[in-house]
């Protein structure tokens, strides 16, 4: 069966229609967080101009498979591959915030988390960055976390606190946290991670305390703006446990 030249002279521009917003939508996504970082705009902007990369994915998306399907029918092969690339461009730009708003639903809206509920470790040398918001939010923020992250507790180490420190501090460094303080004698380390897209600044500290021959690690990790982290913070103290306890204490 032929197939109608009103097809055929619509198979290229379609085409060529889902490459261009594809590749809008790609670089919408990448905008929205890099013009946060380097500050050209508020980082809710930011989520806005995310939220219509995710929109411009879509359409980017139906109309590449709208495009590959008139070129599989026409058998203009070039059109096809541009539109089977565009296709899966489209569906990234509208995954990947799409995901961010599926997770961000399952997990409570809160963004300072820590190993210790009931005596989170103080930020000291962070307190003027954090604008003096340095007290832990309470027993409903301890709550939601305990449910979201129950595995999120105390470390013992079986090696004393001078040791135990020292491990602390280098899978620290190891992290690429900007270390802010260092207080060997108050067991106290305090950092700040900067969020590699948006560049958010979220700050950690890390409480080593002793228990006889052992030693206990507490970590706190919180964000300076939002509301939701979206895991981040949570993520990040799993990572350092996991670094920390994975590799012997220095002797």
């Amino acid at each position: 069966m032929a197939v109608p030249d009103k097809v055929t002279a619509w198979v290229r521009p379609l085409a060529l229609a889902a490459v261009a917003a594809s590749l809008g939508a790609l670089l919408l996504m990448a905008f929205s967080g890099f013009g946060t970082r380097f500050g050209f705009w508020h980082f809710r902007t930011g989520f806005a101009i995310l939220k219509w990369s995710a929109v411009l994915g879509l359409v980017a998306a139906l109309l590449a498979a709208l495009a590959a399907f008139c070129a599989g029918k026409t058998r203009r092969y070039g059109a096809l591959l541009a539109a089977l690339l565009s296709f899966g461009l489209g569906v990234a730009a509208f995954a990947v915030p799409y995901s961010w708003k599926l997770k961000a639903g399952q997990l409570p809206r809160i963004h300072d988390i820590t190993t210790d509920v009931d005596h989170p470790p103080p930020f000291v040398a962070l307190a003027p960055e954090r604008n003096g918001e340095v007290a832990y939010p309470g027993a409903s923020v301890a709550a939601q976390q305990l449910r979201a992250y129950p595995e999120l507790k105390t470390v013992v180490l079986g090696v004393p606190m001078a040791r135990a420190y020292q491990a602390a501090l280098e899978a620290a460094r190891e992290m690429g946290w900007q270390i802010a303080a260092a207080v060997p004698d108050a067991g106290r380390i305090e950092a700040t991670d900067t969020t590699f897209w948006y560049g958010f600044k979220d700050d950690i500290v890390i409480r080593v305390s002793p228990a006889g021959d052992r030693s206990l690690i507490d970590v706190r990790s919180a964000s300076r703006v939002g509301i939701s982290d979206v895991g981040t913070n949570a993520q990040r103290i799993r990572t350092f446990l996991a670094k920390l306890t994975q590799h012997p204490a220095p002797r």
